[in-house]
């Protein structure tokens, strides 16, 4: 499979970015899939100088919630009219951010949810199509981001529990991909539930881990990425490649401690996986 960057906050070969996730899946069959639309039709601007067919895609999965993964929903069923869009039952509530000037709403347009292209989902895990499977409600016991302390919702009194977040197992020639939006509910307890799931770890994960903006001091933060970067190790044979929410500096604090084990996909890059 091939995977493109559409959306990412970071642009290689001069694309323009914005803050958000959206990845392109094209299956050796031939089948195409996009995993999040980023936060807005920039998602269509950035496709069609990739050479991405939105018009061409089978199927769309949406990570959760927010308007930085969701935002460009609404372009993508414009461009696209068969494809289903695959997501939590609980995407459209509201979701607030926590800023310095105040509370500020990061949810969906719920206008779009009676679209009768979106599918909804419990937490599973279900195959939502051959060598696809979509899996929620994530626990674990290992920390989750410290980012989350400013995320609320469904009220701004109440911390988010991401009762919406969703990730995607793919399989395909012998491989095991795990894609993950922004691994709200921790990478390390999304990787274990994954390898739970499937008997065995991901051959690659793709995934936002959301360690900027933890709020940690630089003493404890770098302890954090240490104990975050031995523990995704220990998985021997799994390829990483992070983006978006994890923070340009704290991927390189990841990068220093898993070398080779893990890159940084940036809008306009391709992973080859076969």
């Amino acid at each position: 499979m091939t995977i493109t960057a559409i959306i990412e906050n970071t642009s290689h070969g001069g694309l323009p970015t914005e803050h958000g996730l959206s990845l392109h899946l094209r299956m050796e069959d031939g089948r195409n899939v996009l995993f999040d639309m980023g936060q807005s039709d920039l998602l269509l601007r950035n496709a069609e100088a990739l050479g991405v067919g939105l018009d061409d895609v089978d199927m769309a999965v949406l990570s959760h919630g927010h308007y930085d993964h969701g935002g460009g929903l609404g372009a993508f069923l414009c461009v696209n009219h068969h494809a289903p869009v695959h997501m939590n039952r609980h995407a459209f509530q509201p979701h607030y951010s926590l800023r310095a000037d105040g509370m500020h709403y990061i949810g969906l347009d719920a206008a779009l949810q009676t679209s009768p292209r979106i599918v909804f989902h419990d937490d599973g895990p279900m195959e939502i199509a051959p060598g696809f499977l979509l899996f929620g409600g994530v626990q674990g016991i290992r920390p989750r981001p410290r980012g989350n302390r400013l995320l609320f919702g469904p009220e701004t009194d109440t911390q988010d529990a991401f009762a919406d977040e969703q990730n995607l197992i793919v399989r395909e020639a012998g491989n095991i991909v795990l894609l993950a939006g922004c691994a709200h509910c921790g990478i390390q307890n999304i990787v274990e539930r994954a390898t739970e799931i499937c008997g065995t770890p991901p051959t690659h994960v793709l995934a936002g881990m959301h360690l900027a903006k933890s709020g940690l001091d630089a003493e404890d933060e770098h302890q954090y990425i240490r104990s975050l970067a031995e523990h995704l190790l220990s998985f021997p044979h799994t390829q990483y490649h992070t983006m978006h929410c994890t923070g340009v500096e704290q991927f390189a604090m990841l990068s220093l401690l898993m070398g080779e084990r893990i890159t940084y996909l940036s809008c306009g890059e391709r992973v080859e996986i076969h």
